[in-house]
């Protein structure tokens, strides 16, 4: 067993707290972040079919939807009346979403419909399985997609898609989804592309210690290679724990908890902590998931930022989450000060918000 195997068995302590804590001060410092965004889950219409997804639909299925320009247009404008700086915008892989038959022209439509309705705000959209569809669909090269799409207003990508990067794994999660090879190659041209990602994680289900560890070390690999090469790559890092609530009936089972096992998180926040060290400096945890409680108490352990206001989610709670569908600046900012940490408004990219307090 290797030393990052070693590190991902080893269980919750207070040693192991206090070691991710003090990387995290070494690394960020004391300033707990915050973005006020907004997510626009355009549709659940769904080609593919995940073991673990609550939230895709059939087109005419019972809760299927999928929302016009002008809906999406709304809900943007809306949302820079709030003061959000960022739309994060996903869905799911809908053969009929086209324009004058084209895959690729409908998501630059819709970029570019939310810039005309939200001038400004930081588009941070699509997935690498969504970029490789749209190539998919319009048999044109991956590139083109990216280039395409960046024309159009796109500013970063979500790192989603990526659940557990172990093909043994994806084949009993999600078999129809894209490999773990085409994840890491679609995020590697992402990025020498210029445009920055996050990375995440899925834990908790059937995942063992090594594989995690496997996953850790390969989002290291690529950002070496984005800071060997041409700078950028992740932003930052995002556990996401695997909500089994709504999940279908087989993994359900399988897993046989619903909610998180927050002990295991938090441990699992500080092992990736340890095991990012500089490559990847912010590291946030999902309140959608572990409830605003259990996300502050992930400051504790080696997170520095507590994500975004979203005003809107759809994808985790469908699956049964806890955490709820939107968060306030002040309960963001509450939840920081209950432990004596400043606090400050960023950017997508991390750049500088509003002044700390």
């Amino acid at each position: 067993m290797g030393l990052a195997d070693r590190l991902l068995a080893v269980p919750p302590s207070e040693a192991l707290r206090q070691q991710a804590d003090r990387l995290r001060q070494e690394l960020v410092g004391e300033t707990v972040t915050y973005v006020v965004n907004r997510n626009l889950n355009f549709t659940n219409h769904c080609l593919q079919h995940c073991s673990f997804c609550a939230f895709r639909r059939d087109p005419g299925a019972a809760g299927a939807y999928w929302h016009g320009f002008d809906t999406l247009q709304e809900r943007a404008a809306a949302a820079a009346r709030l003061g959000a700086t960022e739309l994060c915008v996903q869905g799911g892989l809908n053969p009929d979403a086209r324009l004058d038959g084209s895959t690729l022209r409908y998501y630059q439509g819709l970029l570019q419909a939310l810039q005309a309705a939200a001038p400004g705000l930081h588009l941070h959209a699509f997935s690498p399985q969504e970029l490789l569809f749209i190539a998919e669909q319009d048999a044109v090269p991956l590139q083109a997609v990216i280039d395409g799409l960046r024309d159009a207003g796109l500013g970063s990508i979500p790192g989603t898609a990526a659940e557990v990067l172990d093909e043994s794994v994806r084949a009993r999660l999600c078999p129809e989804k894209l490999s773990a090879r085409q994840w890491c190659a679609v995020v590697l041209q992402v990025h020498r592309s210029g445009l920055r990602s996050t990375a995440t994680l899925m834990a908790g289900h059937i995942e063992s210690s090594r594989q995690r560890a496997a996953h850790l070390l390969t989002l290291v690999a690529l950002q070496q290679v984005a800071w060997q090469h041409h700078g950028g790559g992740f932003s930052e890092f995002v556990l996401l724990p695997f909500i089994g609530a709504q999940a279908p009936a087989p993994l359900r089972q399988r897993v046989g908890r619903d909610q998180p096992d927050l002990e295991e998180m938090l441990a699992l926040t500080a092992q990736a902590r340890l095991l990012l060290d500089r490559w990847i400096v912010n590291h946030q945890p999902s309140w959608v998931k572990l409830t605003l409680a259990g996300a502050t108490e992930a400051l504790r352990w080696g997170c520095n930022d507590l994500g975004g206001t979203l005003m809107e989610e759809s994808i985790t709670s469908a699956a049964g989450a806890l955490g709820g569908t939107a968060q306030s600046v002040e309960a963001l900012r509450s939840a920081a000060g209950s432990l004596q940490r400043p606090v400050r408004q960023r950017t997508t990219l991390y750049g500088a918000g509003l002044a700390c307090v």
